[in-house]
């Protein structure tokens, strides 16, 4: 499992193609909601959860899913981007798990995510 804590993530940036790596792991009816990769790494939101993707060795062929469901959220926090400041930031507060932080750069539709997920954890 990611460690994150610990783990630095680069900075998000929406890309629909990142999605294909989490394919094989969808459940029948989960829907892939949005997407986004940094460097290597990378977020995929569904409608039952969200997976982490750490891309692990130096050919990048060993990789770590981490499975988020929705249901253990209990609470999070939406930070948007700003004029000057065009970065923003989720932080997700999981009944077991504690903290998870994800950083956004550019234009993302953040506020469409923190719909995600009002609409499947509350």
């Amino acid at each position: 499992m990611i460690d994150f804590e610990n783990k630095s993530l680069f900075k998000l940036k929406q890309n629909a193609g990142f999605a294909e790596k989490v394919a094989p792991l969808l459940l029948d009816g989960e829907e892939v909601l949005d997407s986004f990769k940094s460097m290597r790494d990378g977020v995929v939101f569904t409608s039952k959860r969200i997976i982490a993707v750490n891309v692990q060795g130096i050919t990048g062929s060993k990789k770590d899913f981490t499975s988020l469901p929705y249901k253990n959220i209990v609470a999070y926090s939406v930070e948007t981007s700003g004029t000057f400041d065009i970065d923003s930031e989720l932080e997700l507060y999981f009944s077991s798990l504690g903290k998870v932080r994800f950083e956004f750069s550019g234009k993302s539709r953040l506020v469409d995510i923190a719909h995600y997920i009002a609409r499947y954890a509350l």
